[in-house]
């Protein structure tokens, strides 16, 4: 059996008055999308059970079939598995966004989309001068892809300061929202905000930044700390489930959680983790990589991003080149290797209206060898709303998707 998944990241959404009070996936034209509906399943799922964040990283990791409730520990720890970084059993990743705050306000949590090289120059700043010994322990900061970059505390003498109690907010999830009244509380809170404030005057006339305002790009005026945790411990995908996996992402938590549970990471040429990714690039990796695995999972960021800047148009735009150059393809292409099935669903519903992720079931598509088709005609929303065929906790489907029930 060969098996696909497709993550349209966030692509689950609300109505819009600007689409004739349509969600994107209803508007977008999605003929490959809808076929898989008829031919299959249209179901929910909850990612996101709470008291826990509705984020990439609880998401993903219950739409791998692992329960965030058990397992999760923080975002950052995830991402740093991509990144190559080894935590030991006391130390603790932080996520270190480069930001821009303008008057204020979260301005824009990418920094302007900033580039991996602009972005490595910034960092290698901030280990310069924020990097070393503190008090009890030791601070590395690690340059990562584009505005995602992480910090790592190795308690040395004591114990690090930060615990289960530490909050720390997502900047994406705080748009155009004053800085001041998110920044980080509890255990440790005050040396993430004390980390965060001494980066500011080493942005303020840095050369990287004259040099992208005279661009006329959008400065990186300070990082933002948030997404700690410490190392997670998970059951082999292989071992849990049976099938040997790889991810297809160009985003470090995605890839991360993927080869946590022991994924091969395989990188698209082209994929940037954004709008301007090459849709096409990575429905041919995906294809390419059913030859060695027995699952192959296609994450695209684009429908996220998209959300995050209240952008409708590119929303449906993302959705529409990701059912023609990645669903399209890998439906043409599953039946060929003989017994098949295709998922294809978001992590976590991500709102035009408020820009940020938000709790609630998101839909999904099942269909291939041994799924009886359920007579729905697209997949969208609504159909799913209406579909008896629910799993909350979300990380039950996967399950259920592999025929292991």
């Amino acid at each position: 059996m060969k098996y696909a998944i497709i993550i349209p990241d966030g692509c689950a959404d609300e109505p819009q008055a600007s689409l004739g009070n349509l969600t994107p996936l209803q508007a977008a034209r999605l003929p490959n999308m809808d076929r898989a509906a008829r031919m299959g399943v249209v179901g929910r799922a909850n990612n996101v059970p709470k008291p826990l964040t509705p984020a990439s990283d609880v998401a993903t990791l219950s739409l791998f079939g692992y329960d965030p409730l058990a397992v999760y520990t923080g975002r950052a720890p995830l991402e740093t598995v991509a990144m190559g970084l080894k935590l030991g059993p006391t130390d603790w990743a932080i996520r270190c966004n480069l930001v821009t705050v303008k008057d204020g306000l979260m301005h824009d949590f990418t920094a302007g989309h900033i580039n991996n090289a602009d972005g490595a120059r910034l960092m290698a700043t901030i280990h310069e001068h924020l990097g070393g010994q503190v008090d009890g322990g030791r601070l590395e900061f690690h340059a990562g892809v584009q505005y995602r970059n992480a910090l790592l505390y190795r308690p040395e003498s004591k114990a690090a300061p930060f615990s289960a109690e530490t909050i720390a907010q997502p900047p994406h999830d705080i748009p155009d929202r004053p800085a001041a009244e998110h920044l980080p509380k509890g255990p440790g809170a005050e040396l993430l905000i004390r980390l965060m404030e001494q980066s500011k005057p080493l942005f303020a006339n840095h050369p990287v930044n004259r040099e992208r305002i005279a661009r006329g790009e959008k400065p990186a005026t300070q990082i933002w700390l948030w997404g700690q945790g410490r190392a997670p411990s998970v059951i082999s995908f292989a071992r849990e489930y049976g099938p040997r996996g790889a991810i297809v992402s160009a985003v470090d938590l995605v890839r991360g959680t993927a080869m946590l549970i022991g994924w091969h990471r395989i990188d698209a040429p082209g994929a940037t983790g954004y709008l301007d990714t090459d849709y096409a690039s990575k429905g041919r990796t995906g294809i390419a990589a059913l030859k060695e695995h027995d699952l192959v999972c296609v994450h695209v960021e684009a429908p996220d991003e998209a959300s995050h800047e209240g952008r409708t148009d590119e929303k449906i735009k993302a959705l529409e080149r990701i059912d023609e150059y990645i669903v399209g393809p890998l439906l043409e292409e599953l039946p060929k290797r003989g017994d098949w099935r295709i998922l294809i669903s978001p992590d976590h519903r991500t709102t035009l209206k408020t820009r940020a992720h938000a709790y609630g079931a998101v839909p999904f598509v099942v269909a291939g060898t041994g799924i009886e088709p359920g007579g729905q005609k697209s997949y969208d929303e609504v159909v799913a709303a209406e579909s008896s065929l629910e799993f909350d906790p979300g990380w039950k489907l996967m399950r259920w998707f592999l025929g292991r029930t």
